[in-house]
């Protein structure tokens, strides 16, 4: 290592490790400090200083704010080595050893293969967790990468600052809560916080410094009581006033629908005990409530029951000095310890580190279930994201079995959510549930406190409707997949049912021409159709029929296809000769009709009608596929119809729009809409990916022209890079 200040930097890490760490290979952090800085020479970030800054940033928070060993910090030395130079996984396998290159390969972000920045997001979440089963400093390192990242936000595109500021206060920040990285948490809430709601992030900051002296006046006043009768009673103690992060006083704020300074745990004080006595803690609990009035609704003794990612405290809130509310928590140092720095802290105290603790290890068994899933085309990606990000909720609920067994649940829960986590069995044959001895509705929201008993039944099967009303992975996991086994079963009774009906018409269709069939049929595929017969939605001899109509009156392919509009007109004019003609919504020959929602037609379109058995005549546009589909096979069902005059109908129409996503684009899109006309917008659907967007509007319109100038409006939206009118 010849650049001085890079020696310097290599020497601050080692000093550093030194004293955080409860053992450490020098030589190893000085192997991995100069193959990262070789590695990285020639590269620059977004703000301009050299790439390996970074790196030696994300070592830093690992030995400092999050310790475990020295494997940790090397692995962070290394962790873009193999993304982002020529280097691979196998040659930090071969410098290294296996669990350095481990550690790497799973905190390694997966290249960009998919077109669909959710699918990408998905998998590289699959792989960390994953990979964190096997080694828990997978994860520490990507807490470590994220916080720094965020720390340096400001020198990326603001588009890329609010997706990462999303996906952190989304994902990492309730991850860092579940491994129990209190400090970590607060600094990814409220540097995403910053990037998101900037104007409101800037007025608590500014408020609170405003009252900074007060709030530390006040604390003093506070403490002093309390300090004199602990060194009276012998304690060794350590009382400071606890920092409230604005991130949470905003969510405070919203939740009680007050300003800041009637958000009154403002106050907040924290005791830590120099003792290896967990009683102890109730005796200050004691003293506290001895010196000030404690309000009973606000204690929650998390010593006896700790949360599930390890914390343990005791939280009071007392009436203090000029009745203010304070909300003072007590704990042990080991306690603390474990609060500030959380799965790390269990490591050093079980001094097993890469062991996954079971609680964690149970907590992460739902990953693979739900992204083998995933990988097999069962689950949705929406439906995966939102599943990965239910798993990370911050607030639980205690209940207890009859027998008095805890049961740590996510607040919401239900009695289904509850059977589901004493057995899936349970679950499965769950008929009715007694909370505190009375029936309840299966979907009632449990409290902490509750004792709940499942009445089960060997007759009752998962209702499709509880997925709605649970909120725990496995119960979801549970009834989806029942779900899908039903649907499986009736998918194969239908194709029992078609292969029957074929085999008795003496009809022989291939996959093909089947799967061509249901794809017209704007079918998702042939198990669709399949579960379509067993529902009774599809009869098959009525497709037998139309596929025997249609080989004996082929449909124009290939080139033939040029010829289709001479061939489409020659049967609207031999219709118009027979028909008269319809007038839609007029008064001559008042026949039953609607209008096709395959290509949702508006006066000003080229019109034509198809009769229907039961649903009278079906108004398409010309040039809507499925009429042309028609042409041949039911020419004598094809009549003219007309467009009334102006009668003040609206029609269902559909815009698309894409372009660049920014801030306020829906709200200028919306406005364009509604401002003509007073246009109604019946549903909009937008989504967005790397600083790209696409929606779709459905809105009410009166004819072709008032659809068109609405389009024309949305193109001189800034960002809009295109518009066109889609059919469902």
């Amino acid at each position: 290592m010849t650049n001085p200040k890079y020696k310097k930097k290599l020497d601050d890490l080692l000093a550093l490790c030194q004293k955080t760490l409860p053992r450490l290979d020098e030589n190893l952090i000085r192997r991995a400090f100069d193959f990262g800085f070789n590695a990285h020479r020639h590269d620059i970030r977004a703000s301009g200083e050299p790439f390996f800054d970074h790196p030696f940033a994300v070592a830093k928070i690992v030995a400092k704010e999050i310790p475990l060993d020295d494997v940790s910090v090397a692995a962070a030395l290394l962790h873009d080595v193999a993304e982002d130079t020529e280097y691979t996984v196998a040659d930090i396998r071969e410098e290294f050893g296996g669990t350095v290159a481990d550690i790497v390969d799973g905190a390694t972000k997966i290249s960009d293969i998919f077109k669909s920045h959710d699918v990408t997001q998905a998998e590289s979440y699959r792989k960390m967790l994953l990979s964190m089963v096997n080694d828990i400093r997978v994860m520490l390192v990507k807490f470590a990468d994220r916080l720094h990242n965020m720390r340096t936000l400001e020198y990326l595109p603001v588009e890329k600052q609010r997706r990462l500021a999303k996906e952190t206060l989304d994902i990492y920040a309730p991850f860092a809560h579940r491994f129990g990285l209190a400090n970590i948490k607060w600094e990814l809430e409220d540097l995403s916080f910053k990037h998101l709601h900037r104007e409101a992030y800037d007025q608590i900051a500014r408020d609170l410094k405003s009252r900074r002296r007060e709030r530390e006046h006040y604390i003093r006043k506070f403490s002093q009581p309390i300090e004199k009768r602990l060194k009276d009673e012998g304690f060794k103690f350590e009382i400071s006033g606890r920092p409230k992060h604005i991130y949470s006083i905003y969510n405070k704020m919203m939740k009680r629908n007050k300003p800041l300074e009637e958000v009154y745990d403002l106050f907040a004080v924290r005791i830590i005990l120099d003792t290896a006595d967990p009683n102890d803690c109730f005796a200050v609990y004691g003293t506290v409530a001895d010196i000030y009035i404690p309000n009973p609704e606000r204690f929650k003794n998390y010593i006896s029951v700790p949360k599930k990612n390890g914390y343990q405290s005791i939280h009071t809130t007392v009436v203090g000095p000029e009745g203010k509310m304070v909300e003072v928590q007590i704990r042990t140092l080991k306690m603390h310890e474990v609060a500030e720095k959380g799965v790390a802290a269990h490591w050093m105290y079980k001094e097993h580190p890469g062991n996954v603790d079971p609680e964690i290890a149970n907590w992460v068994s739902w990953v693979r279930e739900i992204f083998e899933n995933a990988a097999e085309g069962q689950v949705p990606t929406q439906q995966l994201m939102e599943s990965f990000k239910l798993n990370l909720y911050q607030d639980e609920i205690y209940v207890f079995t009859p027998k008095g067994d805890l049961r740590i649940l996510p607040s919401g829960s239900t009695p289904i959510d509850f059977a589901y986590e004493i057995h899936s069995k349970v679950g499965d044959h769950c008929i009715a549930a007694k909370v505190n001895g009375r029936i309840v509705p299966l979907d009632t929201r449990l409290k902490s406190g509750d004792q709940v008993e499942i009445l089960t039944s060997k007759n009752q099967t998962p209702n499709p409707d509880w997925e709605q009303s649970v909120v725990t992975h496995k119960a979801k996991a549970h009834i989806r997949r029942w779900i899908k086994d039903e649907q499986r079963k009736a998918m194969d009774e239908g194709k029992e049912t078609w292969e029957r009906r074929l085999k008795r018409a003496k009809v022989a269709i291939n996959d093909d021409d089947l799967l061509r069939f249901v794809r017209e049929k704007k079918m998702e595929n042939t198990s669709a159709f399949y579960l379509g017969i067993q529902e009774g939605k599809i009869d098959p001899d009525e497709v037998i029929a139309l596929y025997q109509d249609e080989q004996k009156h082929p449909q124009p392919t290939g080139v033939e296809e040029a010829r289709i509009d001479g061939l489409f007109n020659r049967f609207i004019t031999s219709a118009r000769g027979g028909s008269g003609g319809i007038v839609l919504d007029g008064t001559r020959d008042n026949f039953m009709h609607n209008y096709a929602k395959c290509c949702q037609p508006i006066p000003g379109d080229e019109v034509v009608g198809f009769v229907t058995t039961g649903e009278g005549i079906k108004i398409h546009r010309k040039s809507c596929h499925n009429i042309r589909s028609m042409i041949t096979a039911h020419s004598n069902r094809i009549v003219d119809v007309q467009w009334p005059g102006d009668n003040g109908v609206l029609f269902v129409a559909g815009v698309r729009v894409s372009g660049d996503d920014r801030p306020s684009m829906l709200n200028d899109l919306t406005h364009a809409i509604s401002t003509y006309k007073n246009t109604n917008i019946r549903s909009v659907n937008i989504e967005t990916a790397d600083g790209l967007f696409q929606g779709a509007f459905i809105l009410n319109v009166e004819n072709i022209d008032h659809l068109q100038r609405i389009m024309e409006k949305l193109k001189k939206v800034p960002g809009v890079r295109t518009t066109e009118r889609f059919e469902e």
